[in-house]
């Protein structure tokens, strides 16, 4: 049995139809930069997350260093960071010259630890990055307090939650990555809305915030060869806004059709002692970017991981290791803090195949095979 970890392939054939004259528009207009397709899907996401601005650009890595550079953080200025992460979410923080405090995470969660971070604030500490990991919102309430207490900036890294819905104790709801100041995502292909290349977006509900983000993305200008600050080049590609554009319409229904594919290992794996299914918070929903479960220290996850290829199943680690421990973020790290819960996810972290037509012979296929390596 042939089975990906993300079969793209398989989610284009319904949709190709529709992709195809997508692309033949594009082609036959022949505005490859800054097209109609481009507004048209910068419209469309801002009316589906609620947000009132989205900003496209050409990666979620650009994304997140075009929302630093718009907030006018300095260099030596201080920003929060989970270390269990991918590396992008700190990478732009070094590159403009700030600082990333590493934090570890909450052990259910594995999102950013608040508490943890409590410890970590000085007078130079502006702003906080709540990753939202594997597709569930960060405690979003408690980190806007956290941050308003404090006069700190949040920027929300959704790039693995988009569609992920948070519930506030007043009863009101609001989408991953519209909560904080700003949000930004990626468009990556894997992605729960992925084009055919790269790109990205941000959003606000600020409007100097997003008037800016335009001009910085821009080269740093608002009017043609009038460039008001040092900006970047960043920009989505018309043919990559107009297959979203295509795609935005199924978000709803990719979404849906992961939480079901999580829901069936979840009755699968719930009984089974040495894994831990993904955890459910109370305040957000999870639209599973990846279904990543827990492995007990008494097996050898790298062993399962091995086993599972040997039988045609793959699976990924996502991350096998932390921040605090690369290379290039040595220079960053406080010798006196400690990240047990992270190294720990390291060790024990494994994601098995999610995407959004997983058939029900590849679901049992993949449940038999990671049972009998318990058995």
């Amino acid at each position: 049995m042939k089975i990906r970890m993300v079969d793209l392939n398989r989610q284009l054939r319904p949709i190709k139809t529709e992709i195809d004259s997508a692309i033949q528009g594009v082609l036959e207009a022949s505005n490859f930069i800054q097209g109609a397709p481009v507004s048209e899907f910068e419209k469309n996401l801002s009316e589906w997350l609620g947000a009132k601005h989205v900003i496209t650009c050409a990666n979620g890595t650009d994304a997140l260093q075009l929302a630093f550079m718009a907030l006018g953080l300095k260099p030596g200025d201080e920003v929060i960071v989970p270390t269990f992460t991918y590396v992008a979410t700190a990478e732009v923080i070094a590159l403009l010259g700030l600082r990333p405090v590493l934090v570890d995470v909450n052990p259910d969660s594995f999102n950013i630890n608040i508490e943890a971070a409590s410890d970590l604030i000085t007078s130079k500490t502006k702003a906080i990055v709540p990753v939202h990991l594997y597709g569930q919102s960060a405690d979003m309430e408690r980190i806007m307090k956290f941050a308003a207490d404090r006069n700190l900036y949040v920027i929300e890294d959704t790039a693995q939650a988009i569609g992920a819905e948070v519930t506030f104790s007043d009863g009101s709801t609001q989408k991953a990555g519209t909560i904080g100041h700003v949000g930004t995502t990626s468009f990556f292909p894997s992605k729960n809305l992925g084009c055919f290349g790269d790109g990205g977006a941000i959003f606000t509900n600020d409007d100097n915030l997003a008037a800016n983000l335009k001009m910085i993305a821009n080269h740093g200008q608002r009017i043609k060869y009038h460039h008001d600050v040092v900006g970047v080049n960043s920009r989505l590609d018309t043919l990559q806004a107009a297959i979203l554009v295509v795609k935005l319409k199924q978000l709803n229904s990719y979404c849906e059709a992961r939480q079901k594919a999580a829901a069936y290992y979840d009755s699968a794996f719930r009984e089974i002692e040495y894994i831990d299914i993904p955890y459910r918070s109370d305040f957000s929903t999870h639209v599973f970017h990846q279904y990543t479960i827990k492995i007990d220290l008494r097996y050898s996850r790298d062993e399962l991981k091995a086993y599972l290829a040997q039988n045609g199943i793959p699976s990924m680690i996502y991350y096998p290791i932390p921040l605090h421990e690369q290379k290039a973020y040595r220079e960053f790290m406080n010798k006196d803090v400690e990240y047990p819960i992270s190294s720990n996810l390291c060790d024990s972290v494994i994601s098995l195949p999610m995407h959004t037509h997983l058939k029900p012979k590849e679901l049992e296929y993949i449940v038999h095979h990671v049972k009998s390596f318990f058995q």
